[in-house]
């Protein structure tokens, strides 16, 4: 299962409107196929693993990060069947597809096929790296994570506005990684006009996985393509495309909860101050990536708008310590709210 939850994090931020699942086949203890969500969600995990696998499918166990499917849909078969038919002896699940469209449907359908099924097996790391997916499912909209990168004392910018840079080469590298995992970044319409952000990803054969361009704005220019104008995004549809480096693929929302309408299960937030401040108002943010550097500013830019807290209690308890590492000079903390995903 651990190999499967890598295979899993290979496509994170590419499959939407699908989940980044992995799978894993073993026959007599030896690996004989592998698979992981492909771009744009197809083919699945399972399908690519048995068709690696061929005629050592039967008789062999498949580990998989999330319940099979168990809906046939235009772009492809039912992970279930595909299973039944390959005449696997048993499959051990990482979690459940919340799905309604399959929702234990794919479990009984292996069960009622004669398969041995286990399942709950290192579900909480599943779940942590389906959390776009799962977030979609629940809740309705992406996964969010806000990044800030700031000096010890929490500015941004010199009081002139300069910000370029606060961090070093390393932690603007591992941003970029960031970017890559996200199908869509945001930054609000002062940031987008001030800094001319190109919001894409610069890491060598990493460049084709640039997220989709969002800006949040009160007042969006009239002809902005608006993210609630885009066509119904079917689970099954494709993903959108970009159009090119220009202003032409940017989509425009009036305010955080029309996060919703975005082509998204994962989300990056950028900036500036009062759009940070805007989405934890809202209680939108389910990770914070926080990247401090050895310096102090004094006046400046303060990372984060007024949040409206009268009491500090209320602060306390909403975050947890995930990771932290050392990215050169810089220091990183991602921190998740509590708990990290809905119930």
């Amino acid at each position: 299962m651990g190999a499967a939850l890598a295979l899993a994090e290979r496509t994170r931020g590419s499959t939407a409107p699908n989940p980044n699942v992995g799978c894993v086949i073993v026959r007599d203890g030896r690996v004989v196929g592998r698979g992981w969500t492909q771009p744009g969600g197809r083919p699945h995990a399972e399908a690519m693993a048995l068709a690696a696998a061929g005629p050592r499918t039967r008789g062999a166990t498949a580990y998989v990060t999330l319940e099979p499917c168990a809906h046939v849909s235009a772009r492809g078969p039912a992970c279930a069947d595909l299973l039944v038919a390959a005449h696997v002896a048993r499959v051990v699940v990482a979690i459940g597809d919340p799905d309604p469209r399959t929702d234990g449907s794919g479990i009984a359908r292996l069960r009622a096929a004669g398969i041995t099924v286990d399942t709950g097996v290192r579900a909480g790391e599943a779940a942590h790296g389906m959390a776009g997916f799962l977030t979609r499912q629940r809740l309705g909209r992406p996964f969010v994570t806000l990044k800030l990168a700031t000096s010890l004392d929490g500015r941004i910018a010199l009081p002139d506005g300069s910000s370029r840079w606060i961090t070093g080469p390393e932690a603007r590298a591992h941003t970029h990684l960031e970017r890559s995992r996200h199908e869509a970044i945001l930054v609000g319409r002062g940031t987008w006009q001030a800094d001319a952000p190109r919001l894409d990803v610069r890491l060598a054969g990493l460049e084709a996985r640039s997220p989709q361009r969002v800006i949040l704005s009160s007042h969006p220019h009239p002809s902005a393509l608006r993210a609630s104008s885009l066509s119904r995004w079917e689970r099954e549809g494709a993903p959108q495309a970009r159009k090119g480096e220009g202003e032409s693929d940017v989509l425009w929302i009036d305010s955080p909860h029309a996060i919703a309408a975005l082509p998204a299960d994962h989300l990056f937030v950028e900036g500036g101050a009062a759009t940070a401040a805007a989405f934890l108002r809202a209680d939108l943010v389910d990770r914070l990536l926080l990247y401090r550097a050895p310096i102090v500013i004094g006046a400046g830019t303060s990372a984060i708008g007024d949040l409206g807290i009268a009491d500090l209690g209320t602060a306390h308890g909403r975050w947890r310590l995930h990771d932290a590492r050392q990215l050169g000079t810089d220091r990183l903390e991602v921190y998740e709210r509590t708990p990290c995903l809905p119930a």
